[in-house]
Parts: structure tokens; sequence; C-alpha cells
């Protein structure tokens, strides 16, 4: 497994072997050792999700200010533009944010630490996106940011105005969000 710290030393892509011929690929998609030692802590994952969502869909900026969430992404159908915003207020890189595009096709994972907003941007025509977490979703810490906040400034590659759930149509502003120490 490949491992190479983004702009934000703390979110590292994940890049597997992949072993392939005319038959199809095999690759290990993870190995609880190997992701220890490339991202130099123990972490035990509790929960796997999987979503599916429609081109031009944006999920996020979403995170739980308790019991937060590291998290694990990869695509395992179509293509995201994935992006994480540091709202650790005592890291030197607080409010900076970093993206990629996960997909099919390149089998990158991105891990995303406690600490981070996360969210996406569909590519393709559907998407199904899975990722791994440290800790259970709790509706009751669910926060949002808005995904569209110009303090941040993600650089989303939209051409429209994205499909965006209620819920995230609510999020708040990255100056009043509850952010972490």
């Amino acid at each position: 497994m490949k491992a190479t710290p983004t702009a934000i030393p703390d979110v590292i892509l994940l890049e597997p072997k992949v072993f392939g011929d005319n038959r199809g690929f095999f690759f290990e998609s993870f190995n609880q050792k190997q992701f220890e030692e490339v991202i130099g802590q123990k972490v035990q994952f509790v929960q796997d999700n999987h979503s599916r969502s429609s081109k031009g869909v944006l999920r996020g900026l979403h995170y739980q200010i308790k019991h937060p969430q590291g998290k694990l992404v990869r695509v395992v159908r179509g293509a995201v533009f994935d992006a994480a915003v540091d709202i650790r207020q005592s890291s030197p890189t607080f409010g900076h944010w970093v993206g990629t595009e996960l997909n099919e096709e390149n089998y990158r994972q991105l891990w995303i630490p406690v600490g981070f907003a996360h969210g996406f941007f569909v590519l393709s025509d559907s998407a199904d996106f899975l990722y791994k977490t440290t800790d259970y979703y709790d509706p009751d810490f669910e926060r949002c940011i808005a995904w569209d906040d110009p303090e941040i400034n993600i650089n989303w590659p939209i051409e429209s105005m994205p499909q965006v759930s209620e819920k995230d149509k609510q999020g708040t502003s990255f100056s009043n969000a509850g952010l972490f120490s």
C-alpha cells in the first residue's frame, strides 16, 4: 500500500497494490496492521457505511462534535471529489482543506482523522461511497458546515448548483461552527 500525506499531513491518501489480468483484479482493501503503520497510530473501526448518490449530489460538510469520527473513505462505483476541512483550532492547518478525486478506477482511499469536517461531490452518473468510522453515528452530535462557506472556500468541481439535502442546506458558517480544540 502506498501512503501519501496530503497538503494537510494528517489526511493521508492510500493507494493499494492492484493485481489484475484479463479475468479482472484483486486488491486488499483493508489491512489493520498496514493501515496503523502508515498512519502512525492505533485505530479501531466500529461501523461501515455505504451510500449511493446521483450525479451532482453534494453531501457535507459533516462531523460529530462529540463522539467524533475518523473516516476511511473510498468509492467502489463511479467517481467523487472528496474534501476534508481541518477544524482543529490548535492545528497549524486549521481552516485549510484538501480535496481529491476518488473513483472506481484509481482504487484510492482517503484517511480523514478525528477533527475534520468531510464532504463529497458526485462527478459520475452515480457513485457508491463506502466508509469506515472510528465511532458510531450519533445524530445528537452531528454538525454540518455549509459546503459553500466563503471562509473555507473549497474549490468544488461544480458547473451548476449541486443537489443538497435539506439538512445540509442548513449548514452553519465556519465562523459559527462548533470546533475542536
